[in-house]
């Protein structure tokens, strides 16, 4: 097969150390034995200090932070709410300067670029007002790492024009991570079936359950774990039970950030207990309901350490994001991407649910997903070890563009191509024999060295723009010639 031409733009989106978030620090660790937590001894510490020395000491604080954080005064006012608990009985009165101080002994920056920046994936913009002939304006999602191999999800937006051309925004100069709040309601059904799904399917659950509406609330949920620890089994029976339903509930959340924040600004930052050390490789993708309606959607991995958990995020307009859990036997491993509407009736997902082949899942229900078929598995050299996908399927008029990922030999990943039935997405109609992107000499070094990845392209044009990570390092684009590439799969049948 003639090989493919990529033309590499000179779009480059690189880490950048001084892009920082302000986080709880010291919350809850504890010095092994029976003495005091550190939280505790630091409390003690601070509130010995001198009242005549707390302005000072907080003057110069504000003075070195308050250029790198939107309204420090509140977000240090937060922390020490955070930590409140930690006050003496006899301490008396805290003056508002020291609850400052004390917020900013709470706290620490978290560069949250500092290890890598890769693995973007791009969609159109809800609002393309305001826009030349032939522009479009895009929203690209990135991958950061910083200290601690923890992951989080930032942004970018820009316009692209009719010939490919990127122009990126500039950047937000405060970085924002969001309020987060319970959503308004929980469903009881779905909620008991992942439940059940995490080995919580008893009568301890059910009796939790069936105290409450078909929609609650978390206020009416405690509620009814009150209930269950005032009158039920002694707590060493019910721990566990009331444990992961609070691990649950904790789980499904909302982000919101403020409305006059960049979109470059807001930092999708671990907060479920799933993903306390990172939120990867998110594949957004604009979803289109058969009546017109629009939203965007994205599944990502969490991780907690030890194991790993997809998830989804749903916003309709990238202020706020509504994060839950996906659930069933389909659900599990990385990897998954949503089709960008409903195929006859029926959502659609690609998965890889063993870790090494790709499939495709089907389901009535966004969040529960519990029939895969497999599609496509490892044939050349240069995937062998496993494929996946790269992104939500593209839909073209020749059928659905599938991006996909393969891993060779010396673990390096390189980026494929199928082409799937528009009808019928398990009927493959072309497949790429040899990589269309693979590592070159200027992008194989990096933090995760020989690796080229992308989470979701996006058709513009003659043009298929791919944001891709170079070797988890940095982030480039390069442009395909649809027809072309098209034309190839069609001609391997």
């Amino acid at each position: 097969m003639r090989q493919i031409a990529v033309r590499r733009t000179e779009s480059r989106l690189v880490p950048d150390v001084r892009r920082v978030i302000a986080q709880p620090y010291l919350l809850g660790e504890e010095i092994a034995g029976a003495g005091p937590s550190r939280s505790s001894l630091l409390m003690e510490r601070v509130l010995a200090i001198p009242e005549s020395q707390v302005r000072g000491l907080l003057e110069g604080i504000l003075a070195d932070f308050s250029s790198r954080h939107a309204d420090l005064e509140a977000l240090l006012e937060r922390h020490f709410d955070q930590a409140a608990h930690h006050v003496g009985p006899n301490a008396g009165p805290v003056s508002r300067e020291r609850r400052l101080l004390i917020g900013a002994y709470f706290t620490h920056e978290y560069s949250i670029e500092a290890a890598a920046l890769f693995n973007p994936s791009i969609v159109l913009a809800p609002d393309q007002s305001g826009l030349a002939p032939g522009q479009r304006r895009f929203v690209m999602s990135l991958r950061a790492v910083g200290e601690g191999h923890i992951s989080s999800i930032e942004f970018r937006s820009g316009v692209i024009d009719s010939a490919g051309a990127l122009t990126f925004d500039p950047l937000g100069s405060n970085l924002v991570t969001g309020q987060r709040t319970a959503p308004a309601t929980y469903d009881r059904h779905l909620f008991g079936l992942k439940l059940a799904e995490l080995g919580a399917g008893n009568d301890l659950t059910w009796s939790v359950l069936d105290r409450l509406p078909d929609a609650f609330t978390l206020a009416e949920l405690e509620h009814s774990l009150a209930l269950l620890e005032a009158t039920g089994p002694p707590h060493a029976i019910s721990f566990e039970t009331i444990k992961i339903i609070r691990l649950l509930a904790a789980s499904n959340y909302v982000t919101r950030f403020p409305a006059d924040s960049a979109l470059s600004e807001r930092v999708l930052f671990p907060a479920g207990p799933h993903e306390s050390h990172g939120m990867e490789d998110a594949r957004f993708v604009r979803f289109v309901e058969e009546g017109g309606a629009s939203r965007y959607y994205a599944t990502y991995t969490a991780f907690d350490g030890f194991e790993i958990l997809p998830q989804l995020i749903e916003t309709e307009d990238f202020v706020s994001f509504a994060i839950s859990t996906l659930n069933g036997s389909a659900a599990q491993n990385k990897g998954m991407a949503l089709f960008p509407r409903r195929i006859g009736g029926k959502y659609i997902m690609l998965s890889r649910k063993d870790r090494e082949n790709l499939f495709l899942a089907t389901s009535d229900n966004l969040r529960f997903w519990n029939h895969a078929t497999e599609l496509d598995r490892p044939i050349a050299p240069w995937e062998l070890v496993q494929i996946g996908n790269c992104g939500s399927p593209l839909e073209t008029e020749d059928g659905w563009l599938v991006l996909t990922h393969g891993v060779g030999a010396m673990r390096r990943y390189a980026i494929g191509a199928l082409l799937l039935d528009l009808e019928d997405p398990l009927r493959v109609i072309g497949r790429l024999s040899t990589p269309l992107i693979e590592p070159d000499a200027s992008e194989r070094e990096g933090y995760v060295p020989n690796v080229v990845y992308t989470c979701g392209a996006l058709v513009n044009g003659d043009d298929l723009v791919v944001p891709y990570g170079l070797s988890d390092a940095a982030i480039g684009v390069a442009l395909i010639a649809l027809p072309e590439l098209l034309a190839a799969l069609r001609s391997t049948g």
